[in-house]
């Protein structure tokens, strides 16, 4: 049981270290909307999500005020639409996106992922078509993000999706320029994705999951830097020791806040995903924490020690506080999200290169990365199979969430404001990845996928 003890000392954790729960995620599975006509398959989608979310918003306020628990966004997950899309007549699934969106602003959620495709091993027609809609289905809507998964440790690497994405991502850009290609933030291209993912923009619904579900995100990087500020100069063993019981803490409140949320709405409380996810405020950055442990500042070398250290810590303590822990679970490293790591890359320390290494022992890879508009989608697509590389052979998730912001380049930033921040413009390579991205077919999943 959670006593007054821990919440009163999850409410001073709160008031004076950026507590918070970044989201109450509701999973609805959208299998049962499935019909030829698309028309009614929107009408069937819109009914259903309305009458399980219309009071998911109110909930998640309700449990707010009675806790004291800033909890940030209340979100809504489906089935990748192009399963549900696929038995459709449509060549076109953006009013699919459209539709979702209006759901999402009846039910008053901020965003609605789901327009999604799972093709690491192939293509069916749905999903070829709904990639295709993906730039102008993002131009038209405001609250729906989409993700495609391109590689996993059992198929490999579609090579072929890998280089339409980049195509995609440039498009997306295009279609939204005039909102400094906002529409690239609510795209993600993954490797090994996870089916009960809470957090945007990748998150969407699992065909493994129940009807429907209550996922949680904790965050809390401000909580475990204060922590550590307490054991300056001891051995790595006791940061270890004291991040671990940090997380702890913080994922019984997540824990408290999903059981309430699934108790009060009469729906499966499914995961907490403890992932420590930052935010622009000053003070509230996994970077900051990073620079805690003796970094003179994120990027230098040691980084991926550090940032490997944390990962591994925020899991164990999460586990012990919940039986039910899922998602992405670690530590997320956006760079427009978070301020410390702004900073290393304004100054030039944090590079995309280094970034790529972190990636490798983090939550999920490259994430909110603003680069130069006139990147080629080709460039794109290698950083895209790079990414999706390490998350096939390390058998983790990865994922690239990238935004060629058109007309800007390096030494300019781009505002995209609220918990999405704002971002330095930063470099790639020059040199052309054009004929290794054309090749196309499928790289290989490795020899230790063979474990039946």
């Amino acid at each position: 049981m959670i006593n007054t003890r821990e919440i009163m000392e999850t409410i001073k954790m709160i008031d004076d270290e950026h507590l918070d729960i970044r989201t109450i995620t509701m999973g609805i599975s959208l299998l049962d909307c499935i019909d030829s006509s698309a028309e009614k398959a929107c009408e069937k989608i819109y009914e259903k999500i309305t009458r399980l979310a219309k009071d998911l918003v109110k909930t998640g306020e309700d449990i707010s005020r009675q806790y004291g628990i800033p909890i940030i966004n209340k979100r809504i997950s489906v089935t990748p639409i192009s399963i549900i899309a696929g038995a459709s007549d449509a060549d076109n699934y953006v009013m699919f996106a459209q539709t979702l969106d209006r759901a999402a602003k009846a039910t008053g959620v901020n965003f609605i992922g789901g327009f999604s495709a799972l093709v690491q091993k192939g293509f069916t027609q749905g999903d070829r078509i709904l990639i295709d809609s993906i730039p102008e289905a993002l131009a038209k809507t405001e609250r729906v993000c989409s993700s495609v998964a391109v590689g996993s440790t059992k198929a490999g690497i579609n090579m072929d999706a890998v280089k339409l994405m980049g195509q995609i991502i440039k498009k997306t850009a295009d279609m939204t320029a005039e909102e400094d290609s906002f529409g690239c933030a609510k795209l993600v291209v993954f490797s090994n994705a996870v089916e009960d993912n809470p957090f945007m923009a990748g998150a969407f619904h699992g065909v493994g999951e129940g009807d429907c579900v209550i996922n949680v995100g904790v965050s809390g990087p401000g909580v475990v830097k204060a922590a550590l500020s307490k054991v300056k100069g001891a051995d790595f063993g006791t940061v270890a020791e004291t991040i671990k019981k940090t997380a702890f803490k913080i994922t019984r409140m997540g824990q408290l806040v999903a059981q309430e949320a699934s108790r009060r709405l009469n729906v499966p409380f499914g995961i907490v995903d403890l992932s420590l996810a930052p935010t622009p405020e000053v003070g509230d950055s996994v970077a900051y924490i990073l620079e805690e442990m003796g970094l003179e500042r994120c990027g230098t070398h040691g980084t991926t020690a550090a940032l490997a250290l944390l990962n591994d810590a925020v899991k164990k303590g999460g586990v012990m506080a919940s039986s039910y822990v899922g998602g992405l679970s670690g530590a997320f490293i956006p760079v427009s999200e978070d301020a410390g790591m702004i900073a290393a890359a304004e100054c030039g320390t944090l590079t995309l290169d280094k970034l790529e290494a972190m990636t490798c022992v983090c939550s999920v890879g490259l994430d909110m990365i603003a680069v130069p508009g006139d990147t080629t989608a080709e460039t794109i697509s290698a950083i895209i199979a790079d990414e999706s590389a390490i998350g096939m052979i390390n058998q983790k998730t990865t994922a690239v969430r990238i935004i060629p912001v058109i007309g800007k380049n390096v030494g300019e930033s781009v505002e995209f404001g609220g918990l999405l921040g704002y971002a330095p413009i930063m470099p790639v390579h020059k040199e052309s990845s054009a004929e290794f991205i054309n090749r196309g077919g499928r790289i290989p999943a490795p020899i230790h996928s063979l474990k039946n």
